[in-house]
């Protein structure tokens, strides 16, 4: 075959890829917000299950310009694939790429790398969960706030007076205050007025090691919850949580992989405010040393005993937030990871096939070609892999068929 023949088999090959990943974007796909009817997501008034991804990475990448086609390439091929919500940062306190660079001081240029993440979500019919801050010292964190107040003289005992302190709660409340409020210059729409938002969260896996019981965290989170809609209420809230238990239900702290990290899911998710239950689930990391096959059952156990608690008590759609496989895992190899997507797939459609509150969940995480440095472990390359992208393709399309059935 000849090398004219060939390019020219290739170029329609390509131009019908392309017109095949941009048809799987529906029209309209972000007109409307998402909202909570009883323990059920809703758009439109009609049912709303998903399948999606975590890429905390995506504002980072786009505050340098010639960055963003990195975005793009995940947006698109997400969207492809069916994934319809993302979970990513808005935030990045201090340091490389600060968004906040000092307490409300702001870099425009990050913010509009920002802006550009919510436009390329709009253009491929992507819903976003944005988070406010990291419990976590990656990108500044709880840490970076604690040490811009102790910069001005403030008496300071740890990381975890965030949650308590005034100053601490006041930087936090100007933050979510300045993005909720931000104007996209991109798109012309205010962050509180697009729909391409599917919900904020406030912060990323809250642990508070001053106060397990979880009632500290309570407290803040009522406070905190309070003040988002008192801005916003159009958008959902979700708290960020990982789903320990704590006080409120004694006999559910059995079901912590043997620990627990100042949380509770069950009052820190009875907030009013609060629209849905989050969990998140590490099994190479919280019960390590197990087989696969005792990994596979704690994870059942995990998720199904928070959707019996939504369903139960909450009353609240849950949604599967973090999960996913490391490639660091001693023994790891693709088809296990394949196996274990395969299994917390299968039962997140069957709890949401049961009518229950299970509404989606969001592997950790996805990556665009080239991006090895940002790779800790858990990165997936949509068509790197075959199997594990048809894996995802298949949940995404079974959500959306559920979904469709339940209307």
């Amino acid at each position: 075959m000849s090398f004219t023949t060939t390019s020219c088999i290739s170029g329609l090959l390509l131009l019908f890829l392309a017109l095949t990943c941009e048809a799987r974007v529906p029209k309209n796909a972000n007109v409307g917000f998402i909202a909570v009817n009883g323990a059920h997501f809703e758009l439109n008034g009609s049912s709303f299950l998903f399948n999606g991804f975590n890429s905390y990475w995506l504002m980072h990448v786009a505050a340098e310009p010639s960055e963003r086609y990195k975005v793009t390439e995940v947006l698109k091929d997400a969207s492809a694939a069916g994934l319809s919500v993302c979970r990513t940062w808005a935030f990045s306190d201090g340091g490389d790429r600060a968004l906040q660079i000092s307490p409300g001081v702001y870099d425009e240029r990050v913010f509009q790398g920002l802006d550009f993440v919510i436009s390329e979500a709009k253009k491929y019919g992507v819903r976003l969960i944005l988070s406010f801050v990291n419990n976590w010292n990656d990108f500044g964190g709880k840490a970076q706030y604690v040490q811009w107040a102790r910069n001005v003289g403030a008496q300071i005992n740890g990381d975890d007076d965030f949650y308590t302190h005034p100053m601490l709660k006041d930087y936090y409340k100007n933050h979510i205050k300045k993005v909720i409020t931000r104007f996209n210059t991109i798109t012309k729409v205010a962050y509180r007025d697009d729909p391409t938002i599917m919900a904020w969260e406030l912060i990323n896996e809250p642990r508070n090691q001053a106060d397990y019981s979880g009632k500290t965290i309570n407290a803040w989170v009522q406070e905190m919850a309070s003040f988002v809609k008192s801005l916003d209420k159009k958008h959902l809230l979700e708290v960020g949580m990982e789903g320990f238990y704590g006080d409120s239900v004694p006999e559910r702290k059995q079901v912590n992989p043997g620990y627990q990290v100042g949380t509770d899911f069950i009052s820190n998710h009875l907030i009013n405010e609060i629209d849905f239950a989050t969990i998140h689930a590490y099994t190479d990391q919280w019960v390590s040393g197990q087989s696969d096959e005792a990994q596979l059952a704690w994870m059942q156990r995990w998720v199904t005993s928070h959707w019996e608690d939504a369903k139960t008590i909450l009353k609240k759609p849950l949604v599967l937030s973090e999960f996913g496989k490391s490639s660091r895992d001693q023994g790891y190899n693709l088809s296990s990871r394949d196996t274990f997507m395969s299994s917390v797939y299968r039962n997140i459609y069957n709890l949401a096939k049961e009518g229950g509150t299970m509404a989606g969940s969001l592997v950790w995480q996805l990556m665009a070609q080239g991006m090895e440095n940002y790779d800790d472990g858990y990165c997936i390359v949509l068509g790197q892999n075959p199997s594990t992208t048809g894996i995802i393709s298949g949940q995404s399309h079974a959500m959306t068929t559920l979904a469709n059935r339940i209307e």
